[in-house]
C-alpha cells in the first residue's frame, strides 16, 4: 500500500516538475533586434501584469509564465501587429487582471462609480456637521 502511494505521488509531480524544466521561450529573455520594436514591446510588457507573481509587471518578473507572455508580446510586434491589439487578445485569453489598465465595462463600472458616491456622501455629512457646529 505505501509503494502504490508513493508512486501515486511520483505520477502526480511530474507534470509540475516538467513544467519548470522546459526551456524559457524564444523571446522571455532575449530582446528583439530592432530597437523601436522593442521599444514597443517594453511598453506593452511594462502595463501587463505577471498573473503568477501579481505584483509585478511582466517585464519585471522571473516567473516562467512572465517569460511566456513576454515571447508571445514580442513575437507579435515583431509580426507588426498593434500594441492594443496584443493588450486586447491577452484581456480576451486571460482576462482584465491581467492589464493594469482597468477597462470600464459592464461588470467594472461600479469600481469607478461607489468611490465617487462615497467621497460624495462624506462632503454632504462634513457640510452638515460643520453647519451645525459652526451656527452654535
Amino acid at each position: 500500500m505505501r509503494a502504490l502511494l508513493v508512486l501515486l505521488a511520483l505520477l502526480t509531480a511530474l507534470p509540475a516538475a516538467s513544467q519548470d524544466s522546459m526551456p524559457p521561450a524564444p523571446y522571455a529573455y532575449r530582446q528583439l533586434d530592432d530597437p523601436a520594436q522593442e521599444a514597443k514591446a517594453q511598453a506593452l510588457m511594462e502595463t501587463l501584469r505577471c498573473l503568477k507573481c501579481q505584483s509585478q509587471s511582466i517585464a519585471d518578473s522571473d516567473a516562467p509564465m512572465a517569460g511566456d507572455m513576454r515571447s508571445q508580446v514580442r513575437q507579435r510586434i515583431a509580426a507588426g501587429e498593434d500594441p492594443e491589439a496584443i493588450r486586447q487578445w491577452l484581456i480576451e485569453r486571460y482576462g482584465d487582471y491581467v492589464s493594469y489598465t482597468p477597462r470600464l465595462t459592464g461588470l467594472t463600472w461600479p469600481l469607478f462609480v461607489l468611490p465617487l458616491q462615497l467621497l460624495a456622501v462624506i462632503t454632504l455629512i462634513a457640510r452638515k456637521r460643520l453647519r451645525k457646529g459652526g451656527g452654535a
